[in-house]
């Protein structure tokens, strides 16, 4: 690669090496550089490489961190399959047609992996995340109220949608964005999520669906799916309201299919119009990559369909981001295509039999109080007991990163802000051997915790976690 270093005089060409390890790490580097404006002229790629390369040597590791629900494993192979198509821009369909075959596919695989009543007709695309793919499906829910409400939306009436304070923040944000009422029900007691009573009890003549969540942020349970469609049915039965369910399984979508079968909360329930997960948990793929599916075509109004052709050829799109790489896509069909149906179910229940593992390990210490026991997301929250007085869950998550493990400690929404929990997201990666390592490490703190005299930090002092 060669830049033309421009002067009064003739130019001179700045030969610049393509190969990363060629150059010495500190040569040609003098004094500190700037961080928050681009340095005055080019440097060596050795020395790019590796100012960047020491710098994230400070990030924590993410084989450690607990606390995301997103892969930090995957095989080399997929890896590979990454580097090699990075540079291809998924919207582009006319240019990259194997690519936008292979994300058709993964939508038909997760169409009849969801039970639609017919997969062929099942409509879906990849997007970002979970986050992208439920503006989607919230936007479909809307589009589709107003079509029938149209005289009362144009009165003035303002649309609402029905869910749990548990819910991810993608779902405020979706009401935020796109001025819908969110009618959050509460926690109460030891019920940590939606319950059917209560979403019939926020739905009215301007609902626009009902959220039910596969696999809660907060402690990793399942919400009633069916139950919540039941009670609906018996409200339309009642009052006429036609209330649809919208399904976030960004977690459970990609395991209940393997380790739950027998539970009805896909497309088997008639009243679900959509679903999303998120590829880039238990999917198996490195972020960012989500899906949205529609039950059918009626499931997702024509006029969110954008057409376009000045990429070539006549591409239908209705994600919310245009321009994005196809690599994940690949990654997700990738792990489709290697593990199967049979090799996903290893997966999800070693998965499922770590968490449960490590939630007994826990409860056996006699300090901690199991919230959820890993036994549905494999995940699990628990707090600590109430004659435990001189820690808290804060302290506890704040000595283990001392010895490498990001465990977040937070406190629940409404109306259980009283409750504290430490949760741990077990994901693929994550061993038997590494969650004994983790044993032993709190094992080995539990001592200096029990010295302290009180709780040396509260939700106020502790530095937020991010999800």
């Amino acid at each position: 690669m060669s830049l033309q270093s421009g002067g009064a005089g003739q130019q001179q060409p700045i030969h610049v090496s393509p190969m990363i390890g060629e150059a010495n790490p500190i040569s040609g580097v003098g004094g500190s550089l700037p961080k928050y404006r681009l340095p005055d002229g080019p440097m060596v790629p050795g020395t790019a490489y590796q100012l960047i390369h020491d710098e994230l040597m400070l990030d924590g590791n993410s084989r450690l961190n607990l606390a995301t629900f997103v892969t930090t494993w995957m095989e080399p192979q997929a890896e590979r399959l990454m580097a090699e198509s990075a540079d291809k821009n998924i919207i582009d369909k006319d240019e990259y047609p194997r690519t936008a075959e292979m994300e058709q596919r993964c939508v038909a695989i997760l169409a009849d992996l969801w039970n639609a009543p017919d997969p062929a007709a099942a409509v879906g695309c990849s997007t970002t995340g979970s986050s992208e793919a439920c503006m989607l499906a919230g936007m479909a829910l809307k589009r589709r109220w107003m079509r029938s409400n149209a005289e009362r939306y144009a009165s003035g009436a303002r649309p609402n949608l029905v869910m749990g304070t548990n819910v991810q923040v993608c779902w405020e944000k979706f009401c935020n964005f796109w001025e819908v009422e969110a009618r959050l029900a509460p926690m109460e007691g030891d019920r940590y999520h939606l319950s059917p009573e209560q979403a019939v009890e926020l739905c009215d003549e301007n609902t626009i669906g009902v959220v039910a969540v596969l696999g809660s942020t907060m402690d990793g349970s399942y919400e009633p799916v069916a139950r919540i469609c039941e009670a609906l049915d018996a409200l339309q039965e009642r009052t006429g309201l036609n209330v649809p369910v919208h399904v976030d399984g960004a977690s459970g979508g990609m395991i209940a299919p393997f380790i739950d079968p027998e539970m009805v909360w896909d497309f088997r329930q008639p009243r679900v119009a959509s679903i999303n997960t998120s590829g880039h948990k238990y999917g198996l793929v490195y972020p960012g990559v989500g899906w949205a599916l529609w039950r059918d075509q009626d499931a997702l109004p024509e006029e969110l369909v954008e057409r376009v052709n000045y990429l070539g050829g006549n591409m239908p799109t209705f994600a919310l981001n245009f321009s994005r790489p196809g690599s994940q896509v690949i990654a997700q069909y990738y792990n489709f295509l290697r593990l199967g149906y049979e090799g996903f179910r290893l997966v999800q229940q070693n998965s499922r039999d770590v968490a449960m593992h490590l939630a007994r390990r826990i409860e056996e210490m006699g300090c901690f109080r199991l919230i959820t026991r890993g036994d549905q997301l494999p995940v699990f929250a628990f707090t600590t007991t109430d004659d435990v007085t001189s820690f808290d869950v804060f302290d506890v998550s704040r000595r283990l990163r001392e010895f490498g493990w990001l465990v977040p400690a937070y406190t629940f929404p409404a109306n259980r802000q009283d409750l504290a929990v430490l949760r741990i997201v077990c994901r693929n990666g994550f061993s038997f051997d590494l969650a004994d390592r983790l044993i032993e490490d709190l094992n080995n703190l539990l001592p200096w915790l029990r010295r302290q005299t009180a709780p040396m930090l509260g939700p106020e002092d502790v530095p937020s976690f991010h999800h």
